[in-house]
């Protein structure tokens, strides 16, 4: 079983940045990617980008492209979303999951972390 611990949320103004962490414990190995979603308020919750934990292949969502970036490192068990360019509409609690194998759901999620955009 894997466990996600999130970090690094906060509140930012339009225009700035934010890094949020997801350090993963328990059967990380068996995990084949990483990802972000996120939760705004009166929106069902959004895929945002994942990474491959073998290759660092990644994807993104369009709303985020070109201003969001998804990194690992594997010895630390560790995912990380550089966010710039931060708008309002990015305001939303991240949640960081494991998607366990190719083609599967994403099935183990953290408590999630608050990201507030001001104007």
């Amino acid at each position: 079983q894997v466990h996600l611990e999130e970090s690094g949320g906060g509140l930012v103004q339009a225009g700035g940045s934010l890094r949020l962490s997801c350090a993963a414990s328990g059967r990380t190995s068996s995990s084949y990617a990483m990802g972000w979603f996120r939760k705004a308020p009166g929106k069902e919750r959004e895929f945002v980008c994942r990474i491959i934990r073998d290759t660092g292949i990644t994807d993104y969502a369009d709303s985020v492209k070109g201003r969001f970036t998804i990194s690992r490192d594997v010895a630390k068990n560790t995912v990380y979303l550089q966010m710039n360019s931060l708008n309002t509409e990015d305001t939303a609690i991240y949640y960081c999951a494991v998607q366990p194998r190719y083609g599967g759901s994403f099935d183990t999620w953290g408590q999630g972390t608050q990201v507030t955009v001001s104007s």
